[in-house]
């Protein structure tokens, strides 16, 4: 899939951290997105299939580091757009939105990059957080690695005056040796983000240099 340019209702959807989501596809017949973290057949609860992965030469997204992808989620790169330019969250810039939709669900899991000078992910996240969300409660940081990288993790409720209710996001910031790297998850509502973490998590925990 090639890349596209930013559209203003992205912009603006991001900004404010309520980017319209359209509603999902039905699944075919008989079938059960892992995405959700719905039994399939032979796979517990919770357990999400992969289905490729996404950061190499080329894939849909060239990143600083490798990752899996959630069997059904669809990559997209992001490129500059004529008119509106970047967009820009404190050190790092939107290159590539994974969309769930067609695995189930209404929601991006977003990634964001900057340069390799940068090398305090607390520091690069919290500009992040500050800019994707402007009012956010129950905000919790926790320092950790990823794939062999210094890290540091996010989780808060999204509080913006435009939601129709409050809403959980969460983002993971690393310092990789070609680049700084923001894995951000939001999802239409608290529900449908809780039902894509499997899909999160199968791309932290696969996070590898390339």
């Amino acid at each position: 899939m090639g890349a596209r340019a930013l559209p203003a209702a992205l912009l603006l959807g991001v900004v404010t951290g309520c980017a319209a989501e359209q509603e999902p596809k039905e699944p075919a017949a008989g079938a059960k997105s892992t995405a959700t973290g719905k039994s399939t057949a032979g796979a517990p609860a919770g357990a999400v299939a992969k289905g490729g992965s996404i950061g190499g030469k080329g894939s849909a997204c060239v990143l600083p580091v490798a990752f899996d992808l959630a069997s059904g989620w669809s990559p997209e790169a992001v490129r500059i757009d004529a008119e509106f330019g970047a967009l820009k969250h404190g050190p790092v810039t939107l290159v590539c939105e994974i969309d769930a939709k067609p695995a189930g669900n209404i929601g991006y899991l977003r990634v964001w990059t900057g340069g390799a000078g940068a090398t305090d992910p607390r520091a690069a996240l919290e500009a992040f957080v500050a800019e994707e969300s402007k009012s956010n409660k129950d905000v919790a940081y926790t320092k950790t690695t990823v794939g062999g990288f210094a890290a540091a993790e996010v989780t808060y409720l999204n509080t913006d005056e435009f939601l129709d209710a409050p809403k959980k996001e969460r983002a993971l910031a690393f310092a990789a040796p070609r680049g700084l790297v923001v894995l951000h998850l939001g999802g239409m509502d608290s529900e449908e983000h809780e039902q894509m973490l499997p899909a999160y998590e199968l791309a932290k925990k696969s996070v590898h240099g390339v």
